[in-house]
């Protein structure tokens, strides 16, 4: 999976892959330091396409897990991790775009 690869080698670590939950199911999950990302991935013929696939109504399911997620991470001696839901877009003839925080 390219959006993977291409979190790994922005530095975050892959926890997870395909987590399904009762709401959804989670494309990946990934950490790097403190924060715990919930990541969409949407492939389109454009890049512009990708960028507005995700649905409001997904991301706040996404959102919802992310909390979840993150209460579920929380380790005896370190502070929870922060949890938010990213987006990475996929188009043929384009690097992948990250971005974070989607609402």
């Amino acid at each position: 999976m390219w959006a993977a690869l291409w979190l790994q080698a922005q530095g975050w670590r892959i926890v997870a892959r395909r987590r399904r939950m009762p709401m959804i199911e989670i494309d990946i999950v990934a950490r790097r330091g403190d924060v715990l990302a919930v990541v969409e991935v949407k492939q389109r013929p454009t890049l512009e396409a990708a960028l507005c696939a995700l649905k409001p109504e997904a991301a706040l399911r996404l959102q919802r897990a992310a909390v979840q997620l993150a209460a579920e991470a929380v380790r005896p001696g370190r502070p929870a991790p922060s949890a938010r839901v990213d987006l990475i877009a996929l188009a043929p003839g384009h690097w992948p775009r990250h971005i974070a925080g989607v609402q």
